[in-house]
């Protein structure tokens, strides 16, 4: 489901991919997958580049547009945990401009009335680290929703998602 923005469907060498134009300049979503709460996780590849000192933007979420977000923010050198627009954690992140960065992010249930969030990014081709690298430890229920993919094109240049996934957590 496009939320909003010139999203199109790519084919390049062989391979599909989902592309967000590079204007205009908005953050742009699409959810996708089951509508769960928790013990999920949401996954997605991103292409994406710089243009000289403006860097784009992109998220991964899980349960719907007010839901958590995992987003890279290259500008900051951060990678951010928000719950809708509220800023939860952040930790540096260093982003290469002009290749593929994985992003997962999951939602489980620790016990009754907490709830894990548990993100990781890195670069496509490198060994998936094996530990989270931001969590947030929650205590409000976790709302019903789709998984998403956000965009913002800062740089003026398209971003690409491929490889949506959503999945059991663990």
């Amino acid at each position: 489901m496009v939320m909003e923005g010139g999203w199109a469907v790519i084919e390049e060498g062989g391979n599909k991919f989902i592309e967000l134009p590079g204007a205009p300049l908005e953050t742009f979503g699409v959810l996708f997958g089951p509508t769960e709460s928790d013990g999920i996780s949401a996954s997605a590849r991103v292409f994406a580049s710089g243009k000289g000192r403006r860097s784009p933007t992109f998220a991964v979420g899980l349960n719907g547009v007010g839901g958590y977000k995992l987003q890279v923010s290259p500008a900051k050198k951060r990678l951010e945990l928000y719950r809708g627009e509220e800023l939860l954690k952040s930790v540096p992140f260093e982003w290469e401009s002009g290749t593929w960065t994985v992003l997962r992010l999951q939602s489980r249930k620790v016990k009754d009335g907490e709830f894990a969030i548990e993100g990781k990014a890195w670069k496509n081709g490198s060994a998936e680290p094996t530990q989270w690298t931001i969590s947030h430890t929650d205590n409000t229920e976790v709302p019903a929703g789709r998984a998403s993919i956000w965009g913002a094109p800062y740089s003026g240049t398209p971003i690409r998602f491929d490889d949506l996934a959503v999945t059991k957590a663990g």
